[in-house]
């Protein structure tokens, strides 16, 4: 028995018509998130970087070829605002992290990649992170992470086909 299971109880004794399924399944998935952020800024910290700043670096590279990417490419792929993206990205250049390159043919067009310091920090935090992520899930087995994976990208469809 959990916290949560303490909150049904309460209001199946006050309100024994109310259906809290839904309530304690969300409420559930919020302390777990609350955990798992903690858990992985800590992880992110040991490297002096934020979860922000390690999203940018996973995401070039992840990127096909170590291609550079553009600061709108990685603004949808991290579905971020441009203003929000120009700061991460003035945090990692000021770290000496990524470099921004101007285009030989358009010097307003710009593109974004990693240094040689960026790719060593981000292949050494990858792998913790990797690594801090199967700690987390430990009491999964993979059968039930394959079936949680498969429900919660279900559910996420409901709200990301809007976007």
């Amino acid at each position: 028995m959990d916290k949560l299971d303490l909150v049904v109880e309460q209001w199946q004794k006050e309100k024994p018509q109310l259906d809290t399924t839904a309530m304690a399944l969300v409420g559930r998935l919020l302390r777990i998130s609350k955990h798992l952020e903690t858990r992985i800024t800590q992880c992110h910290k040991s490297f002096a970087l934020t979860l922000g700043e390690f999203d940018v670096l996973a995401a070039l590279r992840r990127s096909a070829n170590n291609a550079c990417l553009t600061p709108s490419e990685l603004t949808s792929a991290l579905l971020l605002t441009s203003g929000a993206m120009t700061n991460r990205l003035d945090k990692l250049a000021d770290k000496g992290l990524i470099d921004r390159c101007h285009s030989e043919e358009d010097r307003r067009s710009v593109t974004v990649a990693l240094t040689v310091q960026g790719r060593a920090l981000i292949d050494q935090a990858i792998e913790v992170h990797v690594t801090v992520l199967d700690e987390l899930t430990t009491s999964l087995t993979t059968e039930d992470k394959q079936l949680l994976n498969s429900d919660l990208a279900t559910w996420l469809a409901q709200f990301e086909a809007e976007l």
